[in-house]
């Protein structure tokens, strides 16, 4: 196999509902190393998203979640505590790219602004 078009490129996709999930899809399907986060309890919304495996509606067998999902790889941390803030901050050490899709003001709310992220690792994107 051949290498692919972004195999040397690492993503922390903070992404949910749609748009997000899809533009680090197509990283993903371009070679890209993926690692989606999710939120604990429901993770992304579109694990409620039909079409359902078996018409059975369940956040494991969501048609749209697996979709938007597939090629990546996936964590569960909780943005709103400082442990998960922290475990953001570990992982940005060592990525490439940050792409999230929250409103403006959530982000720096956090603590985990784009100046933030980028102090500790000045390469990002």
């Amino acid at each position: 196999m051949t290498d692919m078009a972004l195999s040397d490129v690492r993503v922390l996709d903070l992404t949910h509902h749609l748009a997000g999930p899809f533009c680090t899809k197509l990283l993903a399907d371009y070679g890209a190393d993926v690692v989606k986060v999710e939120r604990p309890g429901t993770g992304d919304p579109t694990r409620s998203s039909g079409p359902f495996l078996g018409d059975d509606p369940h956040p494991e067998k969501s048609g749209t979640f697996f979709y938007l999902n597939m090629n990546k790889r996936g964590i569960v941390l909780d943005l709103k505590s400082s442990e998960g803030r922290d475990a953001v901050k570990e992982l940005v050490r060592d990525v490439d790219i940050v792409v999230e899709s929250f409103r403006p003001h959530v982000m720096p709310g956090l603590g985990l602004s784009y100046e933030v992220l980028r102090k500790i690792n000045p390469s990002l994107v």
